[in-house]
């Protein structure tokens, strides 16, 4: 009995235990992604037109990612209070929503929903930091498959929470509203205790390469089958029985994770204690050479005095050379023939506040990179309806639910290969980032060129490349700029994306697509049987067909990626130096 207390208390410690709740927490996290589910019955209830609809998408884009509170509070509260706040703004929000659209309280002017809605997505940013800053405290050597997979599932939220309905089959539409209102903040409550930092380093084991694996297997089944799904529901009209037993299965495959942290507390052969006294030593070894740093004097003289083939070098030796030149430099100093300066602020790879992140030219390399290519993604992602629509295809949801599967594989996939590239060759992570915007460049410019299959090329290539920077950026950014302040460094970021959006597609692509709107409406009125041309009310419903209603804006977004992927090789260049010394040479 008491050996197995022994084992329930390692698993409640268990960092894989902590990293399957994030999972769930991630699955239910992504609110943003159900807009276009509820805002129908919004519409309809309301009476508003789609330029009322549109300013509440603007409130839940904002509200998606104005996380500077959260990250900012992350800094001073314990993972279980930003998981309380998160479940109380998402409850409270979407709640308030609901009493609402049901017409339980009477009708309210627009801007007061705006609140609601901006409230009720803000608690997914409380969601995300707690999730990801305690995953990558407990995972420090695997941050990009950690961060990949935690933003995957919140990507998959969207059709995750939909099956689910989907199965209680309400005739009241507005029930959908109270979904999200309690299902998120009932499951992020039975959890906030268990996903938190566990020291993780200390749990280092030979098995988490098979675990990864696994968790990677889950991922690209339930991608699959949540693709398969849609299909089917799309093509047949399946009973309500049926659509049950895909919702079960749906959910066994969400659950399916925790036997991981399982076999590896009560399963697996126990570590040896000499071998569990080696990584607590190690550990000591590394916190009192990260205390040394924090208070050592550096010599500015030592990157001038370094000779280029040090940094060549493995690690260790590279380590004992620097240190040779120090200790010269330092009586050099002591005999009055250098004078020693001490740094100012942190140097990267270290740990950064957001002020000091905000004055460094890779932060801000980063950012304009993330708002040009994201933007780019988020654009087409955003008018996804539009575009097929423009292109004769009379249901959208198929391609909509096509670049969810997309965009979740693209952010598993980018923690995958963007680790492959930092372990195996040493090489900087925003690699991976200038890849991704590349190929992204590439599917924009297929469709901008109208070649067959545009909107298959487009979705598959944009929705990888948009995924995958999500599990790219946060992972850069953390290796960068430290952990200390990781929660505020994110959610600055993130604000890159709704800016982008906001510029590209409220500008530039709905510019476009009006012009050619009223072209098109004009010729039909100049062919009509009284050959005149009337004229266009500012409220007449304008709608354009063909592929010139976004082959321009396509070719524009294709340029803008392309700058993107020139920018973030210029991080790659400029940081060279911090992942050699992170990880090694591999030349």
């Amino acid at each position: 009995m008491v050996q197995f207390h022994g084992k329930l208390k390692a698993l409640f410690n268990s960092r894989w235990l902590v990293f399957v709740c994030a999972m769930w927490i991630q699955s239910f996290a992504g609110i943003g992604y159900l807009f276009g589910s509820i805002s129908p019955v919004i519409k309809s209830t309301m009476g508003y037109n789609q330029r009322q609809v549109a300013i509440l998408g603007v409130a839940k884009d904002w509200g998606d990612a104005v996380g500077f509170v959260a990250g900012s509070l992350s800094e001073v509260l314990p993972t279980w209070g930003l998981l309380s706040i998160g479940a109380a703004l998402n409850f409270l929000g979407y709640g308030f929503l609901w009493l609402i659209v049901s017409q339980r309280l009477p009708a309210f002017p627009l801007w007061v929903l705006c609140i609601c809605i901006f409230v009720g997505t803000n608690g997914e940013t409380f969601f995300n930091t707690a999730a990801l800053i305690s995953c990558v405290q407990n995972f420090p050597k695997s941050r990009g498959p950690v961060v990949g997979i935690l933003k995957g599932y919140a990507g998959l939220s969207g059709a995750i929470i939909t099956q689910i309905y989907a199965m209680i089959n309400s005739p009241n539409e507005s029930s959908l509203l109270f979904m999200i209102a309690v299902g998120p903040s009932m499951v992020v409550i039975a959890l906030m205790f268990i996903v938190r930092p566990v020291g993780g380093h200390r749990q280092v084991r030979p098995a988490d390469n098979s675990s990864f694996l696994f968790t990677y297997s889950v991922c690209l089944v339930l991608a699959a089958y949540l693709l398969g799904v849609l299909i089917l529901e799309d093509a047949l009209n399946l009973s309500q029985s049926l659509i049950t037993l895909f919702a079960v299965i749906l959910i066994i495959l969400i659950l399916l994770p925790i036997i991981i942290p399982i076999i590896l507390v009560f399963f697996s052969e126990p570590t040896p204690s000499v071998q569990e006294s080696l990584l607590l030593e190690a550990q000591r070894e590394e916190d009192g050479k990260s205390e040394q740093d924090k208070t050592e004097v550096i010599l500015s003289e030592v990157e001038d005095e370094k000779s280029p083939e040090v940094d060549s070098l493995p690690a260790s030796e590279r380590q004992k050379r620097i240190a040779q030149l120090q200790a010269k430099l330092f009586q050099a100093a002591a005999d009055g023939a250098v004078r020693v300066k001490r740094r100012k602020g942190p140097r990267r790879g270290e740990d950064f506040t957001l002020t000091q992140a905000l004055i460094k030219a890779d932060f801000w390399l980063i950012v304009v990179s993330l708002l040009l290519a994201a933007g780019s993604g988020l654009t087409i992602i955003d008018n996804l309806g539009q575009i097929t629509q423009s292109l004769g295809y009379t249901d959208s949801s198929i391609y909509v639910s096509m670049i969810s599967i997309w965009n979740f594989l693209g952010r598993v996939g980018g923690g995958y290969f963007s680790e492959i590239i930092v372990r195996d060759f040493a090489y900087p992570r925003p690699v991976a980032m200038a890849v991704v915007q590349v190929i992204m460049a590439i599917g924009l410019f297929y469709y901008a060129l109208g070649l067959p299959g545009q909107i298959y090329v487009t979705t598959v290539l944009v929705g990888l490349g948009y995924g995958a920077h999500w599990a790219v950026l946060p992972a850069a950014a953390s290796e960068l700029f430290g952990l200390k302040s990781f929660g505020a460094l994110y959610n600055f970021l993130t604000m890159a994306n709704p800016a982008g959006s906001l510029i590209f597609s409220e500008v530039i692509a709905s510019g476009i697509y009006d012009h050619y709107a009223k072209e098109q409406a004009a010729l039909r009125h100049r062919d009509s049987a009284s050959m005149l041309i009337k004229p266009l009310r500012d409220d007449d419903s304008l709608s354009c067909v063909g592929t010139v209603c976004y082959s321009i804006t396509c070719g524009i977004l294709s340029g803008l990626c392309i700058v993107a992927a020139a920018l973030s090789l210029i991080v790659v260049y400029r940081t060279r130096r911090v992942y050699t010394q992170l990880y090694g040479s591999r030349g």
